[in-house]
């Protein structure tokens, strides 16, 4: 396979995650059948199969690469020069609340979309679930960690458990935010993150 061939498949396989990506983060899982993928993308279905065994293989690589993305976009926030560890994080909620809309979050919500869905019907789709998770977590650990060390925040227990609470605060507030169709639950929670963080009102 030359360069120009393998650029080209890969370009087709990344269109189809991206489509399917959109497409599943509006109606889930179960919701979306593989001849919407196909038809949405502008490939024949032996494209579809060419580079996905099933449907559960597709839906994993589909969250792998969502979270390669998102890691990829939240190292970028935890890392801008210029700010504290504590205003990284605070920067990075804010991008939660962007990205989290209950409109139409354009397929950047899909570990809150998909999470206790797929987590049920396969295992697979759970470990790559498991996996991303949890890079955001250590991440979250690591950035208050740093805060503690430099003193822009202030924690009552080990960085690990707090990056752990407040992943989970924020999964919530998402699934809530959806419930009640308007952003009070991220109100709640970054208030409840700032005392969490021993951080001034704001």
């Amino acid at each position: 396979m030359n360069a120009a061939t393998a650029t080209a498949t890969n370009d087709v396989r990344e269109n189809i995650l991206a489509v399917g990506q959109r497409i599943m983060a509006g109606k889930g899982f179960s919701g979306v059948g593989l001849n919407e993928i196909v038809t949405a993308a502008g490939v024949p279905k032996g494209s579809f199969y060419h580079y996905f065994s099933s449907k559960e293989a597709f839906g994993a690589a589909m969250l792998e690469t969502y979270f390669e993305q998102y890691l990829a976009e939240m190292d970028a926030i935890l890392s801008l020069p210029g700010l504290t560890s504590a205003q990284r994080l605070l920067n990075y909620w804010q991008s939660w609340q962007a990205a989290q809309s209950y409109l139409d979050c354009q397929g950047k919500c899909l570990a809150v979309k998909l999470g206790a869905e797929v987590a049920d019907l396969s295992d697979t789709m759970r470990l790559a679930l498991q996996r991303g998770t949890e890079g955001i977590v250590s991440r979250l650990a690591a950035a208050i960690r740093a805060g503690v060390a430099e003193g822009s925040l202030a924690i009552n227990g080990d960085p690990d458990s707090t990056g752990q609470s407040l992943y989970q605060l924020w999964l919530g507030a998402s699934v809530m935010v959806k419930i009640h169709r308007d952003g009070a639950p991220f109100v709640a929670a970054l208030s409840t993150t700032r005392q969490l963080l021993q951080l001034p009102p704001a």
